[in-house]
């Protein structure tokens, strides 16, 4: 049984609607109703990543009619098995557009005219003006029509299959005439004996194996052969001899001492030595890229750059028009060596003014999804992108190169935008100075903020971890770093040489940041989410600004790891989690994102505190993959979160910021 269907235009207009159920009919209205949520957090956004969206306890299908700007849908219950859906949304557009096309025509051109001339009325008084229930008097009969014969077939097919029978069974009794008696065929006898035979070979091999392995080579039997190998008499059991035990290795004549090993610790800044003017002087050359510096604005305060991608020699961004204006003056350059530069023959078959089918578009796209692929983009994720270009372009009219090339790279470009534009903001800096500047009551001792960093092994985390940290000290905050990863060997010491780095280098011409950059560790395998709190405490009684989370790397399916990880969260409740990815992995990286933030909202809710996902993403190692930049949208697509910051090198100040038209430019070039 459904519970809604409506007929509505791409911009808001509902022109015909039916809900089935009352609670349907209360929220048909509302922001909670779920054609709304299907509008608002699929269709817009652009992250539809199945065949229907489910929201609250629905499921949702729908259908479009570009050329003529209308989405049907259909709403009804997840738990339900509706097996005649796909083919109500067929028949209602096939029907409803055949009844009533002349008056939708004039209908859409009403709405174009209103938009071009930016006539006064507004487009609620034009829908106002359009009588729709008069005008679609006779649909609901229709519908009624349509909708029974359905719901009759299905309800057919399911008693057919309740109702069927299998083939009979002969049930009579044996015979007794010998003749009807199946006999044994020598063939599989030999068979069954041949299988003796070779397990007791094998039998004999491994025990001749072990008695081998005893002796040395006494009474060795052919292994081929399936004889025992067993020593025949009392006399030739093997003696058994005590194995010798390894030597320990010592680097040097002796076993090293506390002092030895205290000098050979270069985590720590040795007060004697430096008081003797003994210490190695550190070059901050070394820590910091003049060159990848970032800019101070009009505030003061410090932002990083901008990843420029390496522009083409032609400066197009779009190879797909690069091929279409080509071939429409008949040039002979040669065709770019990219899966879309081939496509050119495909784009000059569209010409002309007519409809775009999706036969037409079935060769583009499928070049198309080739191309994002090479790209580095999900499998999964290039098929839903490449899905949505081409709903959005059937029934779209061209007239021309021009038209094709405008109508190919406009969807393609949109859809990429959409997708990647975040939902949130990503200006970190102004979500820590806003919960810093706050009110709060006399009683109440102020939070500082709190980053948390996640993610598999080996990405990166620390390092970047002490990029952000060099970014937020450069804007006068005060940062304690928290090393929570209590597994690794070296994770402490690691933050520690990072922390003694950035608190040598200047701010605005200072000579040192002393003071603005502390760690707080307690050492190895203690409680993560404990050593986190306690940190968080202190930088509050400390007057710390920021306090960043480092945490250890695991798998995405480690399911205790991935439990510890939400305690974590659940007990100290981070303002921000970033998911630190490599930007190499292509389909990893959807397995990543998908099973850390499911882990995360799962674990975290069920540990008593409220569900918490990723927030953001920061993608390391950008510098290796050119314009290979898939992984950026396919981290999107999956959370909907923005990139907030990618890393880039292996200095403080190779931290850079990613806009969205560079991302879609790197992604269409060739």
């Amino acid at each position: 049984m459904l519970d809604h269907c409506s007929i509505s235009h791409k911009g808001g207009m509902v022109l015909w609607s039916r809900s089935f159920t009352p609670a349907a009919s209360q929220t048909a209205g509302s922001a909670a109703s779920p054609v709304n949520s299907l509008i608002r957090e699929a269709l817009v956004e652009g992250r539809t990543t199945d065949d229907r969206y489910e929201k609250d306890g629905y499921a949702v299908k729908w259908t479009f009619v570009n050329d003529l700007e209308l989405i049907f849908v259909v709403a009804y219950q997840r738990i339900l098995q509706l097996t005649y859906v796909d083919d109500l949304l067929a028949a209602l557009k096939t029907l409803f557009v055949k009844l009533f096309e002349p008056f939708l025509a004039t209908f859409v051109a009403s709405l174009h005219a209103v938009s071009t001339t930016k006539l006064s009325a507004s487009a609620n008084t034009l829908a106002n003006s359009w009588n729709f229930s008069k005008a679609f008097d006779t649909w609901d009969a229709v519908f009624d029509k349509v909708l029974r014969g359905l719901e009759d077939k299905a309800a057919q097919d399911r008693r057919t299959r309740v109702n069927y029978t299998h083939p009979a069974i002969d049930s009579s009794p044996p015979s007794d005439d010998l003749g009807t008696v199946p006999s044994h065929s020598g063939a599989v006898v030999l068979d069954e004996e041949q299988i003796a035979r070779n397990v007791q070979a094998l039998k004999n091999r491994l025990r001749g194996r072990g008695a081998r392995a005893g002796r040395r080579g006494s009474g060795r039997a052919d292994a081929g052969s399936g004889r025992d190998s067993l020593p025949g008499s009392d006399s030739d059991t093997p003696s058994k001899r005590k194995p010798k035990a390894k030597a320990q290795r010592k680097w040097g004549d002796e076993a090293p001492s506390e002092s030895d090993m205290a000098s050979l610790d270069f985590s720590y800044e040795k007060p004697d030595s430096v008081s003797n003017g003994n210490s190695r002087p550190l070059d901050l050359s070394a820590l910091v890229d003049k060159g990848s510096l970032g800019i101070r604005n009009q505030e003061g305060l410090y932002e990083v750059k901008d990843w420029e991608f390496s522009s083409s020699k032609d400066g197009t961004s779009d190879v797909v028009s690069e091929v279409i204006k080509n071939s429409a003056h008949g040039t002979t350059a040669s065709t770019p060596s990219g899966s879309l530069g081939a496509l050119g023959s495909i784009f000059a078959r569209l010409t002309g003014s007519k409809v775009l089918t999706e036969s037409d578009l079935k060769p583009v796209l499928e070049g198309m999804k080739q191309h994002l692929m090479k790209k580095n983009v999900a499998k999964e994720i290039s098929e839903k992108v490449c899905e949505g270009v081409g709903e959005s372009l059937i029934g779209k009219k061209v007239g021309g190169f021009q038209t094709t090339n405008a109508a190919v790279r406009l969807a393609l470009s949109t859809s990429l935008t959409r997708i990647l534009t975040p939902k949130t903001s990503t200006d970190l800096l102004l979500s820590i100075r806003t919960k810093l500047s706050s009110p709060l009551p006399s009683t109440q001792q102020r939070l500082p903020y709190s980053i948390t960093f996640v993610g598999v092994n080996g990405v990166g985390k620390s390092t970047n971890l002490s990029k952000v940290c060099f970014w937020l000290i450069q804007n006068g905050l005060r940062v304690l770093i928290a090393a929570c990863d209590t597994f690794r060997s070296g994770a402490v010491e690691q933050l520690r040489v990072h922390v003694r780095n950035l608190s040598m280098l200047g701010v605005n011409g200072a000579t040192n940041s002393k003071g603005k950059v502390e760690l707080y560790e307690r050492g190895y395998g203690k409680d993560a989410a404990g050593i986190a709190k306690e940190a968080i405490t202190y930088a509050k009684d400390n007057d710390f600004d920021v306090v960043l989370i480092d945490t250890a790397g695991r798998m995405q399916d480690n399911e205790p790891l991935m439990r510890a990880l939400a305690k974590l969260v659940a007990t100290n409740n981070p303002d921000k989690i970033l998911f630190v990815g490599e930007a190499l992995v292509g389909n990893e990286a959807v397995d990543q994102l998908t099973k850390f933030d499911r882990a995360l909202r799962d674990f975290s809710a069920s540990s008593g505190g409220q569900e918490r996902g990723i927030d953001g993403m920061l993608v390391t190692k950008w510098d290796t993959v050119d314009d290979k930049v898939g992984a950026a949208l396919s981290m999107t697509y999956v959370t909907g979160q923005p990139i907030v910051f990618v890393g880039c090198g292996q200095t403080y100040t190779d931290l850079r910021q990613l806009r969205v038209a560079n991302v879609v430019q790197a992604i269409l070039s060739d």
